[in-house]
Formats: structure tokens, sequence, C-alpha cells
């Protein structure tokens, strides 16, 4: 058998386990090892199958080879659907996802395979942050990409999507890791920025099957692969009660650094940050608080990306900016990250110092440079 065939049906057997009825990778990867290698597990007997103690019907289809001819199936609709599939010893297999407890036996990917490899970080949040939560994750995102990190998120709603938004603001990297089939993108509305996540060599990935719906219960399951690939987890804005708290346990127990943007105690959305500064994350206000923490071999490993082409060429922070002209930093002072403001209060409160017209000039020159924005119905919150 030549090399290239011996590969085709290494891939071929780790993917008819990944697809096994009721196995799952943990149970798979024991699977393997007590026979000596995936060949062996399909050379075996139902009697010797069912002796290892898994499932009655994990045992039938590996012994059956229904098993293995969901494999063939699915390998011919990933090579339709111009989807690479990668086992656990492809040179292209994240790394760091093969240091956990339960890396997934295959992954589907769309996209730059190279990436998978270059040192990344997660982040994740909640899918209904406040302007000023979303705001932090994009300007975060956009300054991590330029040093060459690659952003890593799960293209959810919210802060997922300001993440991969600010990477691409960067031309820089970013991958999703899906909670559905790679060739399903969730939620619809984020078509075109997966297309430009490919575009600028990033890549879609997932561990499930193609075709996979969104189901509730993949997304924490797949949570482990977000923070596995990375080197830490960046967390900006979660409630109590939320995925994002299972991505931060993940990365604890895989031990990966966790980092948090701090909120608003008023705020539910700051909950979750806020609780794992207090428990010893660390406290996030510009991209340089992440790039000290970072390990001296990935920063020396990084190459920084092109200059970004988004507004405003200051970098995130949680401090305002100094430097501005009088009128607009009034303006500034009055407004809120996580609140908007209507025009009508801020000409209200500062009409005894400047006439409206000044303001809404002021309002302008602040939009321009990305320190403000307007909101639907003429109100106006700080931008970051």
């Amino acid at each position: 058998m030549s090399t290239a065939a011996a590969a085709e049906t290494h891939l071929l057997e780790w993917l008819a386990l990944s697809l096994t009825p009721g196995l799952g990778p943990t149970r798979g990867r024991k699977l393997v090892e007590y026979f000596g290698g995936p060949e062996a597990v399909f050379r075996a007997s139902l009697t010797e199958l069912e002796g290892t103690g898994i499932q009655a019907v994990s045992a039938q289809s590996l012994a059956t080879g229904k098993s293995e001819e969901l494999a063939r199936e699915e390998i011919a609709r990933a090579a339709a659907a111009g989807v690479t599939v990668i086992s656990g010893d492809d040179p292209s297999y994240p790394p760091r996802l093969k240091e956990i407890y339960d890396p997934p036996l295959i992954l589907y990917v769309r996209g730059n395979l190279e990436a998978l490899t270059k040192p990344g970080i997660a982040m994740v949040g909640t899918r209904h942050p406040t302007p000023y939560g979303s705001g932090m994750a994009e300007r975060l995102a956009c300054d991590l990409a330029v040093q060459g990190l690659v952003i890593i998120s799960g293209m959810a709603r919210g802060v997922d999507t300001a993440s991969h938004r600010g990477a691409i603001s960067a031309k820089g990297k970013t991958i999703a890791v899906f909670g559905t089939g790679v060739d399903v993108i969730y939620p619809k509305e984020n078509s075109r920025l997966s297309e430009q996540m490919l575009a600028l060599g990033g890549a879609l990935i997932s561990e499930f099957p193609l075709g996979t719906f969104a189901a509730p219960q993949n997304f924490p399951i797949r949570n482990r692969i977000l923070s596995g690939m990375s080197v830490g987890v960046l967390v900006v804005e979660a409630a109590e009660y939320s995925g994002t708290r299972i991505t931060a346990r993940c990365a604890l127990e895989q031990n990966r650094d966790v980092f948090a943007v701090p909120g608003n105690v008023t705020n539910k959305n700051s909950w979750g940050p806020n609780t794992l500064i207090k428990q010893g994350a660390k406290l996030v206000a510009t991209w340089e608080d992440v790039w000290e923490d970072l390990p001296t071999e990935v920063r020396l490993a990084l190459t920084p990306a092109s200059t970004p082409e988004s507004p405003g060429a200051s970098t995130a922070s949680l401090f305002p900016d100094e430097g501005l002209p009088p009128h607009e930093r009034k303006i500034l002072s009055l407004l809120k990250a996580d609140e908007s403001t209507h025009i009508d209060e801020i000409v209200e409160k500062l009409e005894t110092q400047m006439s409206s017209s000044e303001i809404f000039a002021a309002l302008f020159e602040l939009e321009l440079t990305g320190k403000v924005r307007q909101m639907p119905g003429k109100n106006f919150v700080k931008a970051f």
C-alpha cells in the first residue's frame, strides 16, 4: 500500500470511529488504546468489541462495517463541499488541542489549515453585549491581530461576531469554531463575515459531521475546542449563567490563561468578567495586558499583521483620550459606554457652556474618529 493510500485509510478509520453512534471522542480513543491502533478496532469481532463495555449500538456499527460505510460517504460529501477532514495525527491538527483531556478525533476544516497551528487567543462573551462590550471586543481583537495572534471565537451573535470583525479590520487571521457542521453557517447573517475570514487566510472548523444543525447541546461541547486551541481565553462580557462560564472553566481545567475586561458593576453582563477577575483572572484594559502575559516563545513566534484600517489609530483602552479639544472632551465626559444618551439630553446639559451647533459639530468629529457611536433615534454612546 502506498503512503498516500495508507494515510487515506488511517483517516477513514478515525472518521469511522467519530461517526460511530454512542461512542464519542473519549471512548473512541480508549478503544484505540485497548486494541493497539485504529485498524485493530475494525479487525475485532463483535464479541471482542462488546467485551470492552461500549454500547451495543456502537459495537454493532463497528463490527458490521456500518461505521466505515458512513465514513466513506462523509469523505465524499466533504470533498464535494471543499471541506478538509483531519485526524489528531495530521500535522495541521492544532497542537495545543492535543493537550486537553478529550480532543476531537476529527476536525472538519474550511479555509487555511496553517492558521490552525499558529498561536491564538480565544475571545468569548455574551450574545447580547452592551455597546461598550462589543466595542472593546472589536478593538482588542483588532489590536491583538495586528500583533500576529490568531483570534479564535465561536461566530455567535454579539461578542463573538465583534471579535471576528476586529481581526478582519486588522487584516489578521481569525478562526470560527462551529457548534454546527462546518457547512452550516449559524447565525445565517454571518455568511458574509465567514467569507471575509476565509479570504484573509482564516478558517472555519467543527468536530460535528457535515449538515449538523444548530442543536443547543452542541455549543457547550464545542467550547472546550475554543479554549483548548488557544494560549488563553479573553472574556469580555458574560452574565452569571452563560456558555462563557463553561469556556472559562474549560480554560482553567486545561491550564490556559484567563483574561477578562472589567465592566460596570450594575450591569448583569459584567458579572462574568468581574467575578473571574476576583478569582484571579488577568484584568485587561488594553492589548498590552494580554501581550505581556504570553509565553516568551509565543511572542517570538508571532509576526505582526499589516497596519489596521479600522477607524481611529488608538488602541482599545478603558481610559479617556486627554488630547481632545475642550468641546469634544466635555461631550465625551457625559456619554457612557454601556448606556445611550439622547441628543436632547446632551444639549440640555451643555446649553450654558456651548451652542447646539457647537455640540453637533463636536459630536460629528467624535463619530469620525470612532470615539462616539450614534445609535438609532439620535442616541449616542461612548465607543472604545
